[in-house]
C-alpha cells in the first residue's frame, strides 16, 4: 500500500482552512474515488485529473486510487483542489520528493490538456496557508501576482501540471504551453471624481466631511437633481487610504467574488447596487457556492444605496444586523459562511415617488398613501442606525454663483487630521474612529461631557425625540465635530450641531 500526502485549502466564507489531501494506491479493481464531503464540482475532479494527467504524459496508476480530503467533516467546494489531487495521486507511484510534496500547498483547477486554470479566492487561500505555517504554495500562472501579495511564503505560479511535478523532482517533460489568462475585468476604476465639482451644497459637503472623519453612516433626502448621488460618489476620495490589514481584507473579498487582483488597492471600495437588488445580492449567498454580497464587497469602504426608497423593505432591513456587528453570517443547509461587513453606509432617497413632496416650488402629485408607503420602507430601526440625516434642496442661482466646494485633496487633509486626533484621543483603546466607540464608554468619565453640555441631548432623550442608540450616535458625531476643529473637549455647540445633523433639532 502506497500513501502520499499534500495540502490544499478549503474556503469557508472569507476564511480558509488547510485540507490534507491523502492518496492511497491499493492492488484492487481499478477505480478512482474522492471522499471527504466533496461537492458536485469537486466530485467531477476525477475525470479532469484523469485526463489532465494522461495528456501531460504522466497517466494515473491503473489500480484502485482513493483520495481522502481531511478533515472529512468539513464541506469542500469548487475545482481548486484539482492540482493537489493530481499531485498526491501521482506521488503514490512516481519518484517525486515525498517531503517536497507533503510540505507544499497546491491550489488550482486543471484543464483536460493539463494546464492550470485560475480559480477565485486564491488570495485568502494563500493567507490561510501562511497562517497554518506552510512556506510554499503552487498556484495557476494567472493567479501568480495575486498570490505574491502575501509575504512570507514562496509562490510557484505554474503553467501546467508537468511544471508542478518537475518542481517536486519528477522526471517529466515540461511542455511549453501558453498560460491560461484571467478574463478581462471591466470594473476597473477610473479617476476619482473631485469634490470641487459639487456646487451650492456647502452644508452637505461639510456633513460629508464629518461623516468621513468619524466613519459615520449618512442618509440624504432631497429632490431629484439636488446632488445626492454626486456627493456620495465623492466620499471614497476623501477617506484616508487603507492600511495593510484593510487593503488585504478588501482584496481578499474581491478575490472571492472572482474579480482580478494584481495589487493591493489603497482606495476604499465603493459598492452601489441597483435598487432592484435582492436580499441575497446584498448579504451574499448562492445555491451551491456561498459568494459574498454587496455588503461584504463594500467592507473597509462605502456601501451606497441610491434611490433607497425603491429598495425592498426586506433588503433594507437586512442591513441592520451587519451595521451593529460588523460582520455578516450566511447559513445554508450544510454550510455556514461569515464575511466582514465593516462598511460605511450612505443612503440617498427622494421624499416621495415623484420627488417634489415638501419641496419649495415643487408640485407633488403623489397620493398620501403612496408617500407613506414610499418612506415607510426606511424602517425606524434602520433610521435609528444612521448617524447623520441630511435634507437637501435644489441649488438656487445665488448658490451657484457664490458657493464653491473645497477640492477632494483639501477635504481629505481635513479628514486625515481629524482621524489623527481621534486616534491620539483613543490611544490605549481597541477603537480608532468615533463610529466604533461604544456608547457605554462615551457616557462615562473621562469621555462623558459635563451635564450642562449634554443637557440638550438629555432633553431630547427625555421627550422621546431620541432613543438611547440615537443618543450615543449623536455623541459620536459630536466628537467628530470636535476632532475636525481640533478641540479636546465637547462643547454645547458640538452637541447642538450633532443633534441638528441627526434629527434636524435646533437648540
Amino acid at each position: 500500500m502506497n500513501v502520499a500526502r499534500t495540502w490544499a485549502v478549503a474556503l469557508v466564507g472569507a476564511e480558509g482552512e488547510c485540507v490534507e489531501v491523502e492518496a492511497d494506491l491499493s492492488k484492487q479493481t481499478p477505480e478512482f474515488r474522492i471522499i471527504g464531503l466533496p461537492d458536485k464540482a469537486l466530485g467531477e475532479a476525477v475525470q479532469r485529473v484523469h485526463n489532465a494527467c494522461a495528456n501531460s504524459g504522466t497517466p494515473l496508476p491503473r489500480r484502485r486510487l482513493t483520495v481522502n480530503l481531511s478533515p472529512a467533516s468539513l464541506p469542500k467546494q469548487g475545482s481548486g483542489f484539482d492540482v493537489a489531487i493530481a499531485v498526491a495521486s501521482l506521488a503514490t507511484e512516481s519518484s517525486m520528493d515525498a517531503a517536497s510534496v507533503a510540505a507544499t500547498v497546491h491550489i488550482g483547477e486543471l484543464g483536460l490538456d493539463g494546464r492550470l486554470r485560475p480559480v477565485p479566492g486564491v488570495l485568502p487561500a494563500v493567507v490561510a496557508a501562511r497562517r497554518a505555517g506552510h512556506r510554499r504554495v503552487v498556484v495557476p500562472h494567472a493567479n501568480g501576482a495575486e498570490a505574491s501579495l502575501v509575504e512570507g511564503i514562496e509562490v510557484l505560479a505554474a503553467v501546467n501540471l508537468g511544471q508542478v511535478l518537475a518542481s517536486h523532482g519528477a522526471d517529466v517533460e515540461v511542455a511549453d504551453d501558453e498560460p491560461v489568462a484571467l478574463p478581462e475585468d471591466e470594473s476597473e476604476e477610473g479617476e476619482a471624481p473631485d469634490l470641487a465639482d459639487v456646487i451650492g451644497q456647502s452644508e452637505a459637503v461639510e456633513a460629508l466631511v464629518v461623516a468621513a472623519a468619524g466613519g459615520h453612516h449618512l442618509l440624504m433626502c432631497g429632490p431629484p437633481g439636488a446632488g445626492k448621488t454626486m456627493l456620495a460618489r465623492r466620499l471614497p476620495g476623501i477617506l484616508p487610504p487603507l492600511d495593510d490589514r484593510a487593503a488585504l481584507a478588501s482584496a481578499s473579498i474581491r478575490s472571492l467574488a472572482g474579480s482580478r487582483v494584481v495589487e493591493l488597492s489603497r482606495t476604499p471600495p465603493f459598492e452601489a447596487p441597483h435598487h432592484s437588488a435582492s436580499v441575497a445580492a446584498l448579504v451574499g449567498g448562492g445555491s451551491r457556492v456561498v459568494r459574498p454580497g454587496a455588503i461584504a464587497r463594500a467592507s473597509e469602504g462605502v456601501l451606497f444605496l441610491d434611490e433607497a426608497g425603491e429598495f425592498a423593505a426586506s433588503a433594507l432591513d437586512a442591513l441592520r444586523q451587519p451595521l451593529e456587528s460588523g460582520s455578516i453570517s450566511i447559513h445554508r443547509a450544510g454550510a455556514h459562511a461569515q464575511y466582514p461587513a465593516r462598511f460605511q453606509l450612505v443612503m440617498a432617497t427622494n421624499p416621495c415617488p415623484c420627488g417634489d413632496y415638501g419641496i419649495r416650488g415643487g408640485t407633488c402629485t403623489c397620493p398620501p398613501a403612496a408617500i407613506r408607503r414610499y418612506l415607510g420602507r426606511l424602517s425606524g430601526p434602520l433610521l435609528d442606525r444612521m448617524d447623520i440625516e441630511l435634507t437637501l434642496t435644489r441649488v438656487s442661482v445665488a448658490q451657484r454663483r457664490h458657493a464653491a466646494s473645497p477640492s477632494t485633496a483639501a477635504a481629505r487633509e481635513r479628514v486625515a487630521q481629524a482621524r489623527a486626533r481621534a486616534r491620539h484621543r483613543l490611544a490605549g483603546t481597541p477603537w480608532a474612529v468615533n463610529a466604533d466607540v461604544p456608547g457605554s464608554w462615551l457616557r462615562v468619565v473621562p469621555a462623558a461631557p459635563a451635564p450642562i453640555v449634554r443637557r440638550p441631548l438629555d432633553a431630547a432623550l427625555h421627550r422621546g425625540a431620541l432613543t438611547l442608540r440615537g443618543y450615543d450616535r449623536v455623541l459620536r458625531v459630536a466628537w467628530s465635530l470636535a476632532d475636525i476643529e481640533g478641540r479636546g473637549q465637547l462643547s454645547a455647540e458640538h452637541i447642538g450641531r450633532a443633534l441638528f445633523l441627526k434629527k434636524g433639532l435646533a437648540l
